[in-house]
């Protein structure tokens, strides 16, 4: 067997398995002996390196979620719909970062791009830790951090497509499902870290001063009283503890592989594509949302379902029009996809899965803030009010993390199955399963908005929650696994990033929509839409992977 030397690094991977600098330029994973002895061990150290790297880009895209139920408690001038709002843009600037984040491997190669985008989250961090000491800044200021927080929600694409090249296909479920699952946990680890370093002065002076509570707030063990003590700009902060070490043994660790990657040309221009399409994603993202948010922070002239397309489709034409040198013949390999209906059917039942589990996770602790931290009672008039405060309130915080980490862990689990008996089966069973559960949750929601004690549906309202969290946990795994089996090697890694990206959307739908029924005050309406939604993917998945007469039968 003849060696294969990388062109920009002068490295060569060995028959023995000894490989030597960063890049891979021979690289065969479905060829069982080179597996074996070459593969399994790279594409692995790779793996375990990915997995946390991508598990703080999914906490500092989602701590929004967690910080404005603190912000609320604190007293922040600022409305619920507002708070809701700002949840949403981390939520689209997110969805929005994956569409250019789908090309940068083939672009810039699998360790330069995971190394810099992890290290490019110490930003929002920081500045998200900045801002939140001044409650009195206007809210553009707090938008704008949130908007900058969608790095993180960028990096599963490029997580997603740099793995799906170094496992060969039967391996793909297993190998994708750990990145994303484990990936996942960001969402757990940020609702739990976020209430616990808020509550510790964790850097001393450097850390700013604490502000105090106004109402009750919670961690996992439970309450914590009003008159607590409160360090909220922890909640960015403290992730530089861990990013800056990741940052490192990403660049160490991890590899480009030069036959997926072909034409990076070098580490400076490598970086300099990643920001360059990076901060192109931010321009189409910002136009959009200024015309989408309400007045004084845009102009309110677009409702969502105008403004979310408009900004994907402007995304798309801005990375075509800008592309230039090597990076256009890339970028029109990565467009081919679109030509693919299967591109679409499945970018549509990722929805179900990913776009559940994220957008969730996303809206629901201030969700769960308002409906049941609230007596919810009628005024002289006979008209409800939900202004009261409940004073047997769950604590919020102490049970917001264990929908998200339930999905997390069952998501490998999810590929394991689709690994066992197809992909299209487990995406149908647990399609009926949200169905259901969604229709369940959304009558829960309506009896807890109507009461003076919400809090006796509250644990009706977790389970249920749970279920629909499990239920697109497996579903993550399942349809990942379905993209791998029917997808070429070239194509699978566009794919995937690209299914990630408009599915990361429902990070933006959820919180819009569910902060748009409760302002209206039939929060049980936003689940009735999701589960027609569920139902009709179910008739979706049935007629292209299951049917008799479908072109592709996945089982």
């Amino acid at each position: 067997m003849s060696l294969k030397t990388a062109s920009s690094a002068g490295a060569t991977v060995l028959p023995s398995g000894k490989d030597s600098g960063a890049d891979i330029g021979d690289w065969r994973p479905e060829d069982e002996t080179f597996w074996e002895t070459t593969g399994k061990r790279i594409a692995y150290r790779n793996l375990w390196i990915s997995i946390p790297a991508l598990l703080c880009g999914f906490a500092v895209w989602g701590m929004w979620g967690i910080i404005t139920v603190q912000m609320m408690n604190l007293g922040y001038p600022f409305s619920q719909a507002e708070l809701f709002t700002l949840t949403a843009i981390a939520g689209l600037a997110g969805a929005t970062m994956r569409i250019p984040a789908s090309f940068l491997i083939r672009l810039s190669g699998g360790r330069n791009t995971i190394f810099l985008t992890t290290a490019m989250l110490l930003a929002p961090a920081i500045g998200t830790g900045i801002v939140l000491q001044h409650p009195e800044w206007p809210l553009w200021s707090f938008q704008l951090m949130a908007l900058w927080s969608g790095v993180g929600g960028g990096n599963f694409a490029s997580s997603m497509s740099n793995i799906s090249s170094f496992f060969p296909k039967r391996l793909q479920g297993t190998g994708l499902g750990l990145n994303a699952g484990l990936g996942n946990f960001g969402v757990t680890t940020m609702q739990i870290v976020i209430p616990l370093v808020m509550t510790v002065n964790i850097f001393g002076s450097f850390g700013g001063e604490p502000m105090t509570l106004l109402k009750e707030s919670g961690w996992i063990f439970g309450a914590i009283p009003p008159g607590t003590p409160t360090w909220i700009q922890n909640a960015g902060f403290a992730w530089v503890l861990s990013l800056v070490p990741l940052s490192i043994l990403c660049w160490f660790g991890m590899n480009n592989l030069k036959t997926v990657s072909p034409a990076i040309g070098g580490t400076i221009p490598a970086f300099l594509k990643i920001t360059w399409l990076y901060t192109l994603s931010f321009i189409p993202a910002g136009i959009g949302l200024y015309l989408y948010l309400p007045k004084p922070s845009g102009l309110g002239v677009l409702n969502m379902w105008l403004a979310m397309p408009l900004i994907i489709v402007s995304t798309l034409m801005v990375l075509k029009v800008t592309a230039f040198g090597p990076m256009k013949e890339n970028v029109a390999k990565q467009f081919a996809i679109f030509s693919n209906k299967h591109t679409w059917s499945l970018t549509i039942l990722y929805i179900v899965t990913f776009g559940s589990f994220i957008g969730f996770s996303m809206a629901l602790p201030l969700a769960m803030k308002v409906i049941f931290g609230v007596s919810h009672v009628p005024n002289a008039a006979g008209v409800m009010q939900h202004t009261l405060n409940n004073p047997n309130a769950p604590a919020v915080l102490a049970y917001a993390w264990i929908g998200p980490f339930v999905g997390a862990a069952i998501r490998p689990v999810g590929g394991w199955i689709a690994d066992k008996v197809g992909g299209s089966i487990v995406t149908q069973a647990i399609s009926a399963v949200m169905v259901l559960a969604s229709v369940a949750v959304g009558y829960v929601m309506l009896l807890a908005y109507n009461s003076a004690t919400p809090e006796q549906y509250f644990f009706a309202f977790m389970a249920l929650f749970v279920v629909l969290f499990a239920a697109s946990g497996i579903g993550n795994g399942s349809t990942f696994r379905t993209i791998g089996v029917i997808f070429d090697r070239q194509q699978a890694g566009p794919v995937l990033g690209w299914t990630s990206a408009i599915a990361a959307y429902g990070a933006f739908i959820a919180p819009v929509v569910i902060g748009a029924q409760i302002k209206a005050g039939t929060p049980q309406n936003a689940m009735y839409g999701f589960a027609i939604f569920y139902a009709l993917c179910l008739v979706l998945n049935w007629w292209f992977y299951l049917r008799a007469g479908a072109e592709i039968k996945n089982p």
